[in-house]
């Protein structure tokens, strides 16, 4: 038997299981009356890139301000972290779907990046960091001699 379609007029949006864990956790803070805790930071969206001489990383952080976002390098632990700050409205909010405060974006970096050559830039509300990668060691033959 097949099931009925639901048409709308809005476009269809993919499932997105993970998100629902977001509405899920939140919905047992609330119940476990933890609302008044700080809040977890939130991980921005990412695009991570490769090319043969870098890897590319484009956070999505609209609206944050330059001088709120800290990019660190520990090792090989790249750390992106920040807040995005609440602006001050009038009257009561009836939706409210933006995020706000404390956000983090971690990666684990792989071996052979030049952390000293790391560049990071905001432009519309993207941060793009370029972590470089250092040059391989080449492969050199070793000629045998014969005694």
């Amino acid at each position: 038997m097949a099931l009925p379609a639901m048409r709308s007029r809005e476009t269809l949006s993919r499932w997105d299981p993970f998100r629902e864990f977001g509405d899920l956790n939140r919905w047992f803070d609330t119940l476990a009356g933890r609302l008044d805790e700080a809040p977890r930071p939130w991980s921005p969206s990412a695009d991570v890139s490769e090319t043969d001489t870098q890897y590319v990383f484009e956070v999505e952080l609209p609206g944050v301000k330059r001088e709120d976002i800290t990019v660190d390098l520990t090792g090989n632990r790249l750390a992106i972290t920040g807040e995005l700050k609440e602006q001050e409205r009038e009257g009561v909010f009836r939706r409210r779907t933006r995020r706000t405060g404390r956000f983090s974006y971690r990666v684990l970096l792989p071996r052979g990046v030049d952390g000293d050559a790391i560049e990071a830039s905001l432009e519309d509300g993207v941060l793009t960091v370029r972590v470089p990668k250092s040059d391989p060691e080449r492969p050199r033959r070793i000629e045998i001699t014969a005694k």
